[in-house]
């Protein structure tokens, strides 16, 4: 899967690295909600739409946000890993 065709082609993507390490650098246009916050936030998330791109600093993260976003009924996210790996 080409995750930087599906951003670059307006797939939805969810950093979900703390808010310090967003403001430190991320892809343009992408949504930050902390892993922390997702399961709290998760209205907000449901609201970006599917398929879901889900990214971190190197894809642990972003893996534990997939698992809770799918339970909560979201059915087309990926984990892209490392937001790096976007540009």
């Amino acid at each position: 899967m080409n995750y930087r065709e599906l951003v670059n082609n307006g797939t939805p993507l969810l950093d979900v690295r703390s808010d310090a390490e967003f403001n430190e650098g991320h892809i343009e246009g992408a949504v930050n909600i902390p892993v922390n916050d997702v399961q709290r936030r998760m209205d907000e998330v449901k609201k970006l739409g599917s398929p879901l791109i889900v990214c971190c600093l190197s894809g642990g993260r972003a893996g534990v946000a997939k698992a809770l976003i799918e339970a909560a009924g979201v059915k087309e996210v990926y984990n892209a890993g490392g937001w790096e790996s976007l540009l």
